[in-house]
């Protein structure tokens, strides 16, 4: 019973703010606010009484935090002392509040507060709460603006450099989280997907490659403080970008990726990717990050029982370290290069055809992409030189469409979507070109055609049933 009345009485202070609130809710001032005022002053007061429930509820803790016996620390030196009343401040959401706690000392070394372990507290006076608003709020890029989190956000007042701090804090371990997360085994009629794509960064100088430092030393710039249009060469740095995810292959047609307003039939919705990991660094190279994802793919699918699809953007280096890794790991990987990457090849080149801005532009761009999708990339190469031929560009007119013309060429074995989205329906052999991920298969992407078989095969002209998402 006296217990019962301490915990009463321990928040004490709370209640009697509460019934200060209500009282205030029941006065005539309160009537004559209007509805924004009175929303102001509810969640003024209403965030300071959920820290004082919070000092309470601290404050009980320590009013009934128990001696123990014995306390040592990770050497296993105990501390035979004890004292009590030793605080610390913690910034919440909610504002401000005292810890106090029993302190287990020993001379020459530092104290130890178990009382802070059963808690969970951050080394740091800002709570995890506080740290994963700031994460939150410098992922949306908005850590700069305003400088000070207070007021209308929290409870408390957070500097700008303290929220820069608090959200790289929240990063320390996120490597270490993603490799000791569960992650769901693939079905065997989903297939494994891995991306990779690189992305230049400019940098501050000292942050370069010692190459491109270089180079970047050996060259001038327009203005002092800018780098001006054409000038960010040799100001980069390769980021490197991976993904891992699974998909159920969902039939689609070259039509359903690429939807027109003209077009009257029904769309079929993309494959939803599920269990997606993503991993960035601009600091490793592209054969660490690419032997990342090839591991965590690995956890997807470790008896290799699904297909594996590489979508990639053509660079070399990249298919390279794909194909090395895949032997390394003992599996078959069907690389194809993303059709996002080709549409820009195909946009660059229509400049050189179109003036900027022309709705023709678009409509040529859809057309060749279609044909893409059907398989016939090298005849939209010839057929790319062939007008800029026509029209009798000059080297520099024609550049991005003799470029985008190489790309296709080049690329030509990878961008077969036809066969690959054939394979995956089960309507054809593993296409050669491909490199398909046949290991562990069955008869499942094997078996022979039928007449009915053969008949779809033939009527599909761009048909893509696809085995991955678009964007």
């Amino acid at each position: 019973m006296g217990l019962a009345c301490a915990d009463d009485d321990a928040f004490a202070r709370s209640r009697a703010q509460f019934e200060e609130m209500l009282g205030f809710l029941g006065e005539d001032g309160a009537a004559k606010l209007d509805h924004g005022e009175l929303e102001d002053r509810l969640d003024t007061k209403g965030r300071e009484l959920l820290r004082r429930l919070y000092q309470d509820h601290l404050d009980l803790r320590a009013a009934r935090e128990q001696r123990l016996d014995q306390v040592a620390d990770a050497e296993g030196l105990s501390r035979p002392s004890v004292e009590a009343g030793h605080g610390r401040a913690l910034t919440t959401i909610f504002g401000r509040v005292g810890v106090t706690r029993l302190a287990y000392r020993r001379r020459g070394q530092p104290n130890l507060h178990p009382a802070d372990g059963v808690l969970n507290l951050p080394e740091e006076r800002h709570s995890h709460g506080l740290r994963r608003l700031a994460a939150t709020e410098a992922a949306r890029a908005r850590s700069t603006t305003p400088p000070r989190r207070s007021g209308p956000a929290t409870g408390a007042v957070v500097a700008k450099r303290q929220v820069e701090q608090l959200a790289a804090l929240s990063a320390v371990d996120f490597e270490a989280f993603y490799a000791s997360r569960p992650r769901p085994e693939a079905s065997a009629e989903e297939v494994v997907v891995i991306s990779v794509d690189g992305k230049g960064i400019v940098m501050r100088p000292g942050a370069l490659r010692p190459a491109t430092a270089s180079a970047a030393e050996r060259t001038t710039t327009k203005l002092e403080g800018r780098l001006s249009k054409g000038e960010k060469r040799n100001r980069k740095r390769m980021a490197e970008v991976g993904a891992v995810y699974t998909v159920v292959p969902v039939p689609r047609g070259a039509g359903d990726v690429l939807a027109s307003a003209a077009d009257d039939h029904p769309r079929k919705a993309a494959p939803t990717a599920k269990d997606k990991w993503l991993t960035a660094s601009v600091v490793d190279d592209a054969a660490s990050v690419v032997g990342r994802v090839f591991d965590e793919a690995e956890r997807s699918d470790p008896a290799h029982r699904c297909a594996w699809v590489a979508l990639v953007d053509g660079n070399n280096h990249q298919i390279d370290r794909i194909r090395a890794e895949a032997a390394g790991h003992g599996v078959k990987v069907s690389i194809v290069v993303d059709l996002v990457h080709v549409l820009e090849y195909l946009w660059s080149a229509a400049w050189s055809f179109f003036v900027e801005g022309d709705p023709a532009a678009e409509v040529w761009v859809r057309d060749k992409a279609m044909d893409i999708l059907g398989g016939r990339a090298s005849i939209v190469a010839a057929s790319i030189r062939r007008k800029a031929t026509c029209l009798g560009l000059d080297d520099n007119e024609r550049a991005n469409a003799d470029r985008c013309a190489d790309y296709l060429l080049n690329k030509a074995p990878y961008l077969d979507y036809v066969a690959l989205s054939c394979f995956f329906a089960g309507w054809l052999a593993p296409p050669a070109g491909l490199e398909p991920a046949t290991h562990g298969l069955g008869n499942r992407y094997s078996r022979p055609q039928t007449s009915s078989s053969a008949a779809r095969l033939g009527s599909i002209g761009g048909s893509l049933p696809t085995a991955f998402p678009t964007r």
